[in-house]
C-alpha cells in the first residue's frame, strides 16, 4: 500500500487464506458474481462441530451447539463462583464475543483493530481507515493500527482461529437457513460524509463504486441506518462477504441495530440523501 492511486487507497493485493485472488475478492465484480470462500483448514480441522451442526433442526439449536463448542474448545466459560460466594479469578482469555462487543461500542477501538487485522490476514484486504484515513505504510495512522491490532491483551487463546470459526459458522447458517436463491442481502449504512470511504467511480448521479474499509458495519434496516448519518448507502452484499450478523450467535453482541459486519473492498453503492 504505497499511498493513494488516482486519489484512491489501495484495496490490498496480498496473499490470503480463502483461495481467491485478493484483487478479484476486493472488486465490485466479485459481489455480482461471488465464488466460494473457505478459510483454509477450518472446516476440516473442526469436523466435529460441523457434524453436530448438520444434525440440528432449528437455528437456535445450531447457535447453542456453536456456543458450547467454543466454550469447551477455547475455555470461554463465565466466571465461576466459589463456595464462599466469591468470584473465582481466572486467567484472562481472549474471546470472539469480547471483540464483537468492543466493535459494537467503537469500531475504531483496539477490538476493532484486531478484527480488521483478522480480515487482512485471512482475506488479504488492508484497512483504509482506523481512527483516521490510512493512506500508506509507515504513516502515523498505519502505525497506530498495527500497534492496536497486535495488542497482547487480545492475542492469546488463538483468537484468530476463533474468528475463523465465527465466519465459517455464519456461512453455514446463511447457506442452511437464509439462502432463498439470491444468496445476498440488501444492506444499508448511514454516513455523514465520505471521509472513511473513497469514491472509485461515479456511475450515475446516485450510483458509485465505493471503496469500503476492510471490515464495515451495515444494517438490514434502512430506518436504523438513518440514525447514523444523513447519507444512506445501499449495497447488495453477497453472503460470502458476511462475517457476522445480528441473530447469528446465542449470546449476541450485535443486537439492537440489526447489524451486519461485512468484508469490505469495492462495492456498487446507491447513495441517497436522507
Amino acid at each position: 500500500m504505497n499511498g493513494p492511486a488516482n486519489g484512491v487507497w489501495r484495496r490490498g493485493d496480498g496473499s490470503n487464506l480463502v483461495g481467491v485472488p485478493t484483487s478479484r475478492l476486493a472488486s465490485a465484480a466479485f459481489n455480482e458474481e461471488p465464488t466460494e470462500l473457505r478459510i483454509a483448514g477450518v472446516r476440516s480441522g473442526h469436523g466435529e462441530l460441523f457434524r453436530e451442526l448438520a444434525a440440528t433442526g432449528q437455528r437456535t439449536d445450531a447457535a447453542a451447539v456453536f456456543a458450547r463448542y467454543m466454550l469447551e474448545t477455547f475455555g470461554l466459560a463465565p466466571p465461576a463462583v466459589g463456595a464462599d460466594g466469591e468470584v473465582v479469578r481466572r486467567r484472562y482469555r481472549a474471546s470472539y464475543l469480547r471483540l464483537l462487543r468492543g466493535w459494537s461500542f467503537d469500531a475504531n477501538g483496539c477490538e476493532g483493530a484486531v478484527l480488521k487485522g483478522w480480515v487482512e490476514s485471512r482475506f488479504g484486504l488492508v484497512p483504509t481507515f482506523h481512527k483516521e484515513p490510512i493512506a500508506q505504510y509507515g504513516s502515523r495512522a498505519w502505525l497506530r493500527y498495527v500497534e492496536e491490532k497486535m495488542s497482547s491483551r487480545f492475542h492469546n487463546n488463538v483468537i484468530l482461529m476463533q474468528l475463523d470459526l465465527v465466519y465459517e459458522f455464519a456461512q453455514w447458517v446463511l447457506g442452511r437457513y437464509f439462502d432463498d436463491g439470491s444468496a445476498s442481502w440488501t444492506l444499508f449504512r448511514g454516513v455523514n460524509d465520505f471521509s472513511e470511504h473513497q469514491i472509485v467511480e461515479r456511475l450515475s448521479k446516485k450510483v458509485v463504486v465505493l471503496r469500503l474499509n476492510n471490515l464495515v458495519s451495515f444494517s438490514r434496516s434502512r430506518d436504523v441506518a438513518t440514525c447514523f448519518g444523513d447519507y444512506i448507502l445501499e449495497a447488495i452484499v453477497p453472503f460470502k462477504k458476511i462475517f457476522v450478523f445480528n441473530g447469528l450467535l446465542e449470546h449476541d453482541p450485535l443486537k439492537g441495530e440489526n447489524e451486519v459486519l461485512v468484508i469490505g473492498g469495492d462495492y456498487r453503492i446507491t447513495a441517497a440523501y436522507y
